[in-house]
């Protein structure tokens, strides 16, 4: 996902923690339509993404993936499935 995310022209970081990785990439002010396509398709298969803006103009699209898949009961999300 990193790697998409840097071909797509987006520099990242990689943070590994216990129970997923996180990937950031910081998305530039002028950034094409294809670019953009191609972060969201990078991030599309991620457990969780989202974008941060901040009052700067600074933006951050984020992307969490799990190291293990959850066990029955153990789903999060909209509703707390079971």
């Amino acid at each position: 996902m990193a790697a998409r995310l840097a071909a797509a022209g987006l520099p990242t970081r990689v943070k590994e923690h216990a129970r997923h990785t996180a990937i950031e990439a910081e998305v530039p002010e002028e950034i094409s339509a294809e670019s953009w396509q191609e972060a969201l398709d990078a991030v599309a298969d991620a457990d969780r993404f989202g974008l941060l803006a901040t009052r700067q103009n600074a933006r951050t699209l984020w992307a969490v993936v799990r190291k293990a898949v959850p066990q029955t009961g153990d789903v999060g999300g909209p509703g707390h499935q079971r």
